[in-house]
C-alpha cells in the first residue's frame, strides 16, 4: 500500500466512523426532545489568527507523510528537551509539523517550572457557578501556553460515585448535570486561551482500586442518564481531545471500544477532535486503531513498529492510519499550530493567577456547621485564638498523583490568621499530630550513629547496624525522609519501605509524599514488642548523591503532642483546628474517617473549648463522630496555593462562605451507594457492576429513604434566606418545547451581605416506564445579596432536565405529564414545591 492517502479514501472512513447504533444505544434524540437539546454547539475556541484553507493544508501534507512519519504522529516518545511535562509527539519538522508536549493540568499545569496551583476541582465545583469554572479553564489555558504546552489533560469529567474513591478531588460532582455545565465552561475557558483541552477519563473511569484491569457493567439508560454527561458537555463545547479510560466498559477495554469512540463519540456527538490513551492504556493495535483511538500515550508499544507491521502486513489498512493523522493534524491547525506563523506564547501573569485561586477558594468553601455563633471570629473570639494540627503550619496545597502542581509560593494558614488578627489579637499554635517525625536520638543505637543528618556521596554507599531496647510494648511509626535512590530500611530483618514498581509508588501523597523542605517521605507505623530489636539502614549515592534522615513517632510523643494541643486550647477564646486526608492518584481510600489520630485530637481540643472550628482539608465525604462536639465545620478541600489567605478571609467572615456540597456526606460508611456491596465497590472477580442504575449520589438516599450527614447541595451562611413566591410554567427555555420557566424570590432576612445558592429539583414523570429519580437537579443559581434584599430568581427548566434515556429506543425521551418542582437550599431542604404539566407539544 503506498505510504500516502488521497483526500477521498480519509473521506470515506471519516463517513465510515459517523455510524450510529452498538451497544450503548448511541443514537440521535428522539423527536420528543427539540434539536439540538445537549448536542454538540459549532463553538470551537479557535485562534483568532488561524489560517483559512485548513482542509487543504491538511490533505497536503498527508500525502507528503510517510507512513513512518504518520505512525510518529500517533504515539508519543521521549521529549529530549523535557519541560516536565507528561507526554511528547516529535512532530515531521521537514513538514512544518511541530512537536506537541502535553502537561497535566486538572488543578494547575504540571512542569517541571512553578505554576499556579489552583484549587482542587471540587472546590471550584462547591461554587456552583459556570463563569467561575470558565475563568479558572482560562488560568489553566494560559499558563499552559506560557509553559510550553500544547495540550492539557485536562478537565476530568468523571462523576463522584464512591466517596473512597482517590480522586474524588479532581471530579467535580456527584451530579451528572453540575458536572456537565462546569466541565463544559471549563473546557472553553482552556481553549479560549490557544490550549488544547483533553477531557478524561471515557468512560467509568470512577475509582483507582483496579483501575486498569476492572470490568465495569453499566446499563444503557444509566451510563447515559450519568457518567456520560459531563463528557458529551466536553464535545458540545468543541473539546479537541478525548482521553480513553484504563478500565473496560461491559466487557471491552475503553481505548479499544468501538460502540464509546465510534458509534457514541463521533457517530452520535459529532466529535471532530482526536481521542488519546491514557498512559500505558492501549492493549492492542488492530482493535484499538479500528475502534477509533487515534494516539498511543506515552509511547509506541502498539502504534509504533507494530502498527507499520500491521499495515505493511495488511492487516491494518494505511486509510486507518492516515484518518487518525487527520484528526490529530486539524485539531492543530484549528489552533493555529500549523499556521506559517504561529501566535507567540504570552507570558505568565503569576499576580492574575493568584487571584483567581484565592477567588476560587474563597467561593467554594463550604461551612457544614456553625454552632452558637462560632463563626466568624469577631470582638473577644478574634483576640485570642488557638490554631492546632499540622496541617495550619504545613500548607495543604494539593492532592498527590498527576493533579500535583509546583506552586510559585504557599503561605502557612497560622500566618494569614495571624496577620488577619491583628497586632492586637493572641495567636498561639500547637502541633496535636505529627506528620514528619522527631529525629532518632544518636544514643538510642548500640553502636551510636547520627541517622538524622546523612550524606552520600556520589558513587559511594553507607552502611549501619545497631540494636535498640524498648522497656514496654509500644507503637512507633518510623519515617524516612531521602533525595535520590531511598535508602534500605531493615527493622529485626523486614524491609520497612520496599521499592515497589507502579502507579502506587509513582504517585506520593499531596501533603504526605513530601517533607517541607522538598525531601521524598515515607512513613511505617508498627506495634513493636518490648525487648530488643535490630535496625540496618543502607544508602547509595549514585550519580548525584544522597541525603536522608530516619525519624521517628512514639506513643510518648504522640501523647505530649495530645496534651499540648488541649493546654494551648485552654488558654484560647477560641479554637482553629486543621484537620486533613492525603488523598491521590493510584490508591483508593480505605475508610471514609480521619487518618491517624485525628479523631482523638479532635474530641479532645473540643471538650476543652467548646468553639472550636475544625477546618478540612480532604478529598471527599468523611464521617464525622466528633461532630456534635465542635463549634463550627468548614469544609475547604484543597484550597490551592491560595487557601491559606482564602481560610482567613472566611474565618474572620470578610467573605460569607458561599460553597455548597456538591456530594454527598454519608453518615455512616455501609449507608453509601455502594456501601455493603463488593460488587459495587470495588467489584469482585475483576468485574464492577453499577447496579445502583441513574441512582448516583443524593438520588440513591432519596430513593432509599436514607438520612445522610451532610445533604447534596447543603452548606451555611454567615446571614439567613427565606424563599417564597414559586411559579412554574411550561416553555422557559428560549420557548423550548417541553422546558419550564421557575421562579421564586430569594430574601436575605440577616443582618450580614451573603452568597446563596439557589437550587431546583424536579420529580420523576408519571408516563414515562422508566426508572426515574425522586428528584433531580434542574438547575441553580449563585447570588449575593445585602441585608434585607430579596430577589426574583429565574431558571429555565431545559428538555433534557426533564427526559430520560429509552434504552429500547436509544434515544432521550421527553417525561410528559404532571410533574413536581422543588426549589430551596440543597436536595433535603426545598421549602417551596408546585406541579405543572409538561406535554410534549
Amino acid at each position: 500500500m503506498n505510504e500516502a492517502v488521497s483526500r477521498r479514501s480519509a473521506m470515506r472512513l471519516i463517513g465510515a466512523a459517523g455510524v450510529v447504533g452498538g451497544a450503548l444505544g448511541a443514537g440521535a434524540c428522539a423527536p420528543t426532545v427539540p434539536p439540538g437539546a445537549g448536542l454538540r454547539s459549532t463553538a470551537p475556541a479557535a485562534p483568532a489568527d488561524a489560517e483559512p484553507g485548513g482542509a487543504n493544508r491538511i490533505d497536503a501534507l498527508l500525502e507528503r507523510l510517510t507512513l513512518d512519519e504518520k505512525t510518529a504522529l500517533l504515539h508519543g516518545a521521549r521529549d529530549p528537551a523535557s519541560l516536565g511535562q507528561a507526554g511528547y509527539l516529535p512532530g515531521v519538522p521537514r513538514l512544518g509539523i511541530p512537536a506537541l508536549r502535553l502537561a497535566d493540568g486538572s488543578a494547575g499545569v504540571r512542569v517541571t517550572e512553578t505554576a499556579t496551583a489552583l484549587p482542587a476541582p471540587v472546590l471550584l465545583a462547591s461554587a456552583f457557578d459556570p463563569a467561575l469554572a470558565r475563568e479558572y479553564g482560562r488560568v489553566v489555558g494560559r499558563e499552559g501556553r506560557a509553559l510550553g504546552q500544547d495540550v492539557v489533560l485536562s478537565p476530568m469529567a468523571n462523576l463522584i460515585r464512591t466517596p473512597y474513591a482517590g480522586r474524588n478531588f479532581e471530579a467535580f460532582a456527584e451530579d451528572p448535570r453540575l458536572t456537565a455545565d462546569l466541565v463544559g465552561e471549563m473546557v472553553r475557558g482552556i481553549q479560549e486561551e490557544g490550549l488544547i483541552a483533553t477531557v478524561k477519563h471515557f468512560a467509568l473511569n470512577n475509582q483507582e482500586h483496579g483501575r486498569d484491569t476492572v470490568d465495569v457493567i453499566a446499563a444503557e439508560q444509566t451510563l447515559h442518564e450519568t457518567e456520560l454527561r459531563g463528557f458529551e458537555a466536553a464535545v458540545a463545547a468543541g473539546a479537541g481531545a478525548v482521553m480513553g479510560a484504563y478500565n473496560r466498559v461491559n466487557g471491552v477495554h475503553a481505548c479499544e471500544n468501538k460502540p464509546l469512540l465510534d458509534e457514541l463519540l463521533r457517530g452520535s456527538w459529532g466529535f471532530d477532535g482526536w481521542v488519546m490513551s491514557d498512559w500505558d492504556a492501549a492493549h492492542s493495535t488492530v482493535a484499538a486503531i479500528g475502534a477509533g483511538l487515534d494516539m498511543e500515550m506515552p509511547g509506541g508499544t502498539h502504534f509504533g513498529r507494530p502498527l507499520r507491521e500491521a499495515v505493511r502486513g495488511g492487516t491494518v489498512p494505511e486509510a486507518a492510519v492516515d484518518l487518525a493523522v487527520h484528526r490529530i493534524l486539524t485539531t492543530m491547525d484549528r489552533f493555529g499550530l500549523l499556521a506559517a506563523r504561529p501566535a507567540a506564547r504570552p507570558p505568565r501573569n503569576a499576580a492574575a493567577g493568584a487571584r483567581v485561586a484565592r477567588k476560587v477558594a474563597a467561593a467554594g468553601a463550604v461551612l457544614l456547621r456553625n454552632e452558637h455563633g462560632t463563626l466568624p471570629l469577631s470582638g473577644a473570639a478574634a483576640r485570642s485564638i488557638a490554631v492546632i494540627g499540622p496541617t495550619g503550619q504545613v500548607p495543604f496545597v494539593g492532592g498527590g498523583g498527576s493533579a500535583h502542581v509546583v506552586p510559585d509560593g504557599a503561605p502557612a494558614p497560622l500566618s494569614a490568621i495571624r496577620q488577619r488578627a491583628g497586632n492586637g489579637s493572641t495567636v498561639r499554635y500547637a502541633l496535636g499530630e505529627d506528620l514528619y517525625g522527631r529525629p532518632l536520638p544518636a544514643t538510642l543505637l548500640t553502636p551510636a550513629a547520627d541517622l538524622d543528618h546523612r550524606v552520600v556521596a556520589p558513587g559511594r554507599g553507607w552502611r549501619h547496624e545497631g540494636e535498640f531496647r524498648l522497656a514496654a510494648d509500644d507503637e512507633w511509626t518510623l519515617l524516612v525522609h531521602y533525595t535520590g535512590q531511598r535508602p534500605g530500611v531493615r527493622l529485626d530483618g523486614e524491609e520497612l519501605f520496599p521499592v515497589r514498581q507502579g502507579i502506587t509508588e509513582h504517585y506520593a501523597g499531596g501533603l504526605l509524599g513530601s517533607a517541607p523542605d522538598g525531601m521524598a517521605v515515607r512513613r511505617r507505623t508498627l506495634a513493636l514488642k518490648a525487648g530488643t530489636h535490630r535496625l540496618a539502614v543502607t544508602a547509595a549515592g549514585g550519580d548525584k548523591g544522597q541525603r536522608f534522615r530516619l525519624r521517628h513517632i512514639t506513643g510518648a510523643i504522640r501523647a505530649a503532642d495530645l496534651a499540648e494541643a488541649v493546654k494551648t486550647a485552654k488558654s484560647a477564646r477560641s479554637v482553629v483546628l486543621f484537620a486533613y486526608e492525603d488523598a491521590t492518584e493510584g490508591r483508593d481510600r480505605t475508610s471514609l474517617a480521619l487518618p491517624g489520630g485525628q479523631e482523638r485530637l479532635i474530641e479532645a481540643v473540643a471538650a476543652a473549648n467548646p468553639r472550636t472550628t475544625v477546618v478540612l482539608n480532604t478529598s471527599s465525604g468523611t464521617t464525622m463522630p466528633w461532630l456534635s462536639r465542635t463549634g463550627a465545620v468548614l469544609q475547604m478541600y484543597y484550597p490551592g496555593q491560595e487557601g491559606a489567605g482564602a481560610t482567613a478571609d472566611l474565618l474572620f467572615g470578610d467573605v460569607d462562605p458561599g460553597g455548597r456540597l456538591t456530594q454527598t456526606f454519608p453518615a455512616d460508611e455501609r449507608a453509601t451507594p455502594v456501601g455493603g456491596d463488593p460488587r459495587r465497590y470495588p467489584g469482585v472477580g475483576g468485574r464492577q457492576e453499577y447496579s445502583e442504575g441513574i441512582h448516583v449520589g443524593h438520588r440513591w438516599y432519596d430513593a432509599q429513604h436514607v438520612t445522610p450527614l451532610f445533604p447534596f447541595g447543603h452548606g451555611l451562611s454567615y446571614t439567613t434566606w427565606h424563599y417564597e413566591g414559586l411559579a412554574v410554567r411550561p416553555g422557559g427555555a428560549r420557548g423550548q418545547r417541553g422546558s419550564l420557566r421557575v421562579e421564586f424570590t430569594v430574601r436575605n432576612t440577616g443582618r450580614r451581605k451573603g452568597t446563596e445558592v439557589a437550587q431546583v429539583y424536579v420529580g420523576p414523570s408519571p408516563e414515562l416506564q422508566l426508572d426515574q429519580p425522586v428528584r433531580a437537579l434542574a438547575g441553580y443559581r449563585r447570588l449575593t445579596l445585602a441585608p434585607g434584599q430579596a430577589q426574583r430568581v429565574t431558571v429555565d427548566v431545559d428538555a433534557r432536565a426533564l427526559s430520560s434515556w429509552d434504552p429500547e429506543r436509544h434515544a432521550w425521551v421527553l417525561g410528559t405529564g404532571r410533574r413536581e418542582v422543588f426549589a430551596g437550599r440543597s436536595s433535603r431542604d426545598l421549602p417551596l414545591r408546585s406541579k405543572v404539566v409538561v406535554a410534549s407539544r
